[in-house]
């Protein structure tokens, strides 16, 4: 017997998640049947979408249950294997969670080679955050050369590549994101031609000052005050892709104020936008392919480059959940496991 160590879901937090919501127990594994493989996890990948899984609310995806493992995309390396397509010792792309051993069905699970690129950016430029970037952008957004693509939480694995994108298709990125270090990223490291603070009082006039010919292209992570200082600002037939909205993840009721949603409609109408949320998973079969060929090919030329913000110790990955919704993380955020 193989024993994992797990982090479940504690209890369904109200508001924002506490350590309190998690708990960390030891399990005994299942022995290896036919086409099934034995993984200790090497890197954790945290991202905000599991704050929704955390909750009951009806959604996409069924939630944790609680006493539940926590969901989170995972690389792992093969210690058994009973499946001749994979054998110890090989590394592979796995959905295990929060726990340091799984067993999977091999069937489930993509090898990964080490020497093309770093391990942990199988959970982030070159994962799913990289194509929620690529699809929503591309299929979309549909960026043309010489408009304007504006993106929300842009040093975020998603955002950071929405950007960089934007700028190989010819367009122009303008990021948001919170605080001078993160900006002054957004122009020295990742290329954006404007970085927008949004902490800063005068936000929604700078917003508009950078964008002087108007929004085309607004890739929304965040909802809440970003959007606010950017839906008047698009043009017309302007493309929103909607793939989060983490300001309003840990809300326990309505906003307070007037029903905002007749003018965000009335201004659908007027100005004829294209508003489409959207979950990456529905565009794999289409898109995935090319993803691995074209992001691959970018991030080894350096057209596309990526933040990560790493975490030491498997313990440790409720406090950088937390700190991740609070936006105290700088880039992709992964926890090593073990080596």
């Amino acid at each position: 017997m193989v024993e994992t160590t797990r982090i479940v879901l504690a209890s369904r937090p109200e508001g924002a998640p506490t350590a309190a919501n998690f708990r960390t127990e030891t399990a005994d594994l299942p022995p290896l049947e036919e086409g099934q493989v034995l993984l200790r996890t090497l890197y954790l990948s945290l991202d905000p979408y599991m704050r929704g899984r955390m909750s009951a609310a009806k959604s996409y995806a069924k939630p944790v249950e609680v006493g539940g493992v926590m969901v989170g995309g995972t690389v792992a390396e093969v210690v058994d294997s009973r499946a001749p397509e994979l054998a110890k010792g090989d590394v592979v792309l796995a959905y295990s969670g929060w726990q340091t051993h799984d067993v999977v069905a091999a069937s489930s699970v993509r090898k990964l080679d080490p020497e093309t690129a770093p391990l942990s950016t199988a959970l982030g430029v070159l994962g799913m955050p990289g194509f929620t970037a690529y699809s929503g952008l591309l299929k979309i957004g549909q960026p043309k050369a010489g408009e304007t693509v504006v993106v929300a939480a842009a040093t975020g694995p998603v955002g950071s590549a929405v950007g960089q994108i934007a700028k190989i298709k010819g367009a122009r990125a303008v990021g948001i994101a919170g605080g001078p270090r993160k900006c002054a990223a957004l122009l020295d490291e990742l290329g954006f031609d404007a970085a927008i603070d949004h902490r800063a009082p005068d936000f929604a006039e700078q917003l508009k000052a950078a964008v002087p010919d108007g929004i085309d292209v607004y890739f929304e992570n965040v909802a809440g005050a970003v959007a606010d200082a950017v839906y008047p600002l698009l043009n017309t037939y302007a493309r929103v892709p909607v793939c989060g909205l983490i300001a309003n993840y840990n809300t326990t009721g309505a906003e307070e104020g007037p029903d905002r949603l007749p003018a965000f409609y009335s201004r659908i109408l007027v100005k004829s936008l294209t508003v489409r949320g959207f979950i990456q998973t529905e565009f794999v079969r289409e898109l995935y392919p090319d993803f691995l060929r074209e992001m691959g090919e970018w991030v080894g030329d350096g057209r596309v480059r990526y933040l990560e913000d790493l975490t030491e110790g498997f313990e440790n990955a409720p406090e950088a959940f937390i700190g991740m919704l609070e936006g105290r993380n700088f880039g992709k955020v992964v926890v090593k496991v073990a080596d």
